[in-house]
């Protein structure tokens, strides 16, 4: 099963199982490229937050007309930040942003409670690593990793580049099927 991709400067699918990093500088707008990502070719869709909380993830669903239907969300920062939050059948919860094991539970009753075509966004390992750690954010990601492979879904990992050491970004890239470079101009590009 093969899963299209309508992002600028590359491949017009990929392969279920998939794991899709996106570079970006730390102010780089994302969210034309994530909702794209989101938008095509899905029957349901995880947006793991730990950048932003729900409701900012479903104004820019809203904004980017991203059919909300098909969403659950995946808040990380609701709790910690003491905000109201109500869980819902589509909105969940974690403590906070390095509550790496609940994010990684969260997406696997995602994946086992759904059927089709399903992607997942984290947004992202930056906010991941800086919380909790870089070693323990690169084994929430291999253990996300393995779950898309397990579940025949996709994923498009966020990280901000020029937040972390050169070698733990390469590292990052060695995990990943597939790069997309944002750059400060907003210019796309992919290695696959």
């Amino acid at each position: 099963m093969d899963y299209a991709l309508t992002i600028e400067n590359t491949p017009d699918s990929i392969p279920a199982g998939t794991g899709v990093l996106l570079c970006h500088p730390s102010t780089g707008e994302t969210d034309r490229i994530d909702t794209d990502f989101l938008s095509t070719d899905t029957d349901r869709f995880l947006v793991i937050s730990t950048r932003t909380t729900a409701r900012e993830v479903e104004q820019k669903l809203e904004h980017y007309a991203v059919d909300r239907s098909k969403a659950t969300i995946l808040d990380a920062l609701s709790v910690e930040r003491g905000y109201s939050r109500r869980s819902g059948n589509d909105v969940h919860y974690v403590a906070s942003p390095d509550d790496l094991d609940g994010i990684v539970e969260s997406t696997r009753e995602f994946l086992d409670s759904t059927d089709g075509k399903r992607r997942v966004s984290v947004d992202s390992i930056t906010e991941m690593a800086y919380y909790a750690d870089e070693e323990r954010a690169r084994e929430a990601v291999e253990a996300l990793l393995a779950l898309l492979e397990e579940h025949d879904a996709v994923g498009l990992f966020h990280l901000a580049e020029e937040v972390h050491e050169e070698s733990v970004v390469s590292g990052y890239h060695e995990l990943f099927e597939g790069v997309i470079t944002l750059d400060p101009d907003d210019d796309v590009t992919g290695e696959f």
